[in-house]
């Protein structure tokens, strides 16, 4: 396991956390001390991954969604090796059976699986993610249930690295990397917009970089229709009018924070912050702590891209301000028309 340290302040934080609060700097990753032994408490304010077994769904075990690798499941897909996991699923490169092709499978964890309303949700959306035909957003192929009860989704398996790990290998990327992987997250998510779906946790985890045969990256939105993790910290609890959020704290617009219906505008928004940190390394939103930072974007004050790099263009930070305000009806009113923003003049002409 690994955790990560600020590089300006030295602060080591969990693996959860990607930035520091204290100054806003992306965080890197370090190795983390050894492990507690077995039934040892784990420390607080811990990582994603599953640490302690969750009650069965149907009886099923945590150890048997967990150690899929070398096992059939479900008669359909060969299980070739686990290819991470978090508190909500784990993920699998598989081979179907019946093709030969190559999947990636993400099984529910059985603490999720028994909450009825999470697994009919998730049919729901999962359903609505199966219309997805655009090559920059991976869609799912299958919802399952196997006969003992792991309900697991089925995707195209897409070789390449995510956004979050090339900025940390990487840094802060330049205008001719990002501009294009900018406008194909817009195209992507505009097709999603136009069959009514919104993604909701837009965020540098979900945005996969697929090598391409004559250079450069094809950019692809992931998890469009995944269960949403429900979080119900007392911190946010306060800034909601339902006390449960549904996202990434630090990428959620306002109107996400207070708990408010989302459309199209709410991902702009997201895409916005994702685009800043790709740029910078940093987040527009400054505070000691998340809360902090969410009730500065509900006052409306992020910091100005070239605050952060100022040998960045003027149209560049004009077109991300314009993604960041805080009143949806003043931002893009589609992901296209942010891809297509004339602020970006000169940027998008030459980079595409």
């Amino acid at each position: 396991m690994s955790v990560r340290r600020c590089p300006k302040c030295k602060t080591v934080y969990s693996d959860a956390a990607r930035f520091c609060p204290k100054d806003g700097t992306m965080l890197v990753e370090v190795q983390a001390p050894p492990a507690p032994a077995q039934g040892a408490k784990p420390p607080s304010g811990g990582g994603t991954k599953v640490r302690t077994p969750a009650a069965a769904a149907k009886g099923i075990s945590l150890d048997r969604a967990s150690t899929l690798s070398n096992q059939v499941l479900d008669t359909r897909y060969q299980v070739l090796q686990k290819l991470g996991e978090g508190g909500m699923s784990y993920v699998y490169l598989a081979r179907e059976i019946a093709s030969g092709e190559e999947v990636a499978v993400k099984v529910l964890s059985p603490k999720l699986a028994s909450d009825r309303s999470s697994v009919e949700r998730l049919r729901r959306e999962a359903g609505l993610a199966m219309r997805l035909d655009h090559p920059n957003v991976c869609r799912i192929l299958r919802l399952g249930e196997s006969e003992d009860g792991l309900i697991y989704l089925v995707m195209p398996f897409l070789k390449g690295e995510l956004l979050s790990d090339r900025e940390v290998k990487g840094g802060p990327m330049d205008v001719a990397t990002g501009v294009p992987i900018l406008r194909q997250v817009c195209t992507g998510l505009h097709h999603a917009h136009e069959l009514q779906i919104v993604h909701r946790d837009l965020k540098p985890e979900n945005i996969m970089l697929v090598p391409q045969d004559g250079g450069g990256d094809r950019a692809v939105v992931m998890d469009f229709g995944l269960a949403k993790e429900r979080r119900a910290d007392p911190a946010i609890q306060k800034l909601t009018a339902t006390g449960i959020i549904l996202g990434t704290p630090e990428f959620m617009s306002p109107e996400q924070i207070r708990g408010k219906p989302l459309d199209s505008r709410s991902d702009v928004y997201a895409l916005g912050i994702v685009a800043f940190e790709m740029f910078t390394g940093r987040l527009p939103f400054q505070g000691r702590n998340a809360q902090e930072m969410m009730i500065a974007r509900l006052r409306g004050t992020p910091m100005l891209l070239r605050q952060a790099r100022p040998d960045l263009p003027a149209g560049l930070e004009k077109a991300l301000a314009k993604s960041l305000e805080t009143n949806a009806d003043d931002r893009y009113a589609t992901a296209l028309e942010f891809a297509e923003a004339r602020l970006f003049g000169k940027i998008k002409e030459k980079f595409t």
